[in-house]
């Protein structure tokens, strides 16, 4: 399972540092906001319809989400802090959910997530991030950011 993981989270890395060279325009520098409350209340709403059908009315992801299923494609991950998600920065967040994991991880990835990008709008998408980072405890709250400080510096 660990070997997973961290094969997945190194692959993820490795891919949004090739995109920020080759294609910087699909990595946003931004930090959701996660104070607002109309912006929580919105992205919220926005999960619920778009999002939580795979990954959980609350945040919970599929069972087994570390166990790649009989078509070798991994369940959707929880975004609460039992799952992953708080490790990523937010530019990394933001292009998959618009572009879709391939975006980062590359083409030959097989997945079920869809690409939001002409579903979402930009805003949307913020939202729903700015939703689901509400939800996470302090600490982890503390910890993407510190991951998004450090993307957005590595692509000034």
């Amino acid at each position: 399972m660990k070997i997973i993981f961290y094969s997945v989270a190194a692959i993820t890395f490795v891919g949004l540092l090739i995109i920020a060279i080759v294609r910087p325009e699909m990595v946003t520098k931004i930090m959701f906001k996660s104070d607002n409350a109309s912006l929580i209340a919105s992205g919220k709403v926005t999960y619920l319809q778009n999002c939580a059908s795979c990954h959980g009315d609350n945040l919970q992801g599929q069972d087994d989400w570390q166990t790649p299923l009989a078509s070798g494609r991994l369940p959707a991950p929880p975004h609460d802090a039992d799952g992953h998600t708080w490790h990523h920065p937010d530019g990394m967040l933001f292009t998959i959910t618009k572009f879709g994991p391939a975006a980062i991880i590359g083409d030959d990835y097989e997945n079920d997530m869809p690409a939001f990008n002409g579903i979402l709008s930009d805003d949307e998408i913020r939202a729903v991030w700015a939703y689901i980072k509400s939800t996470w405890p302090k600490r982890s709250q503390e910890y993407q950011q510190k991951m998004t400080q450090a993307e957005n510096k590595e692509n000034q």
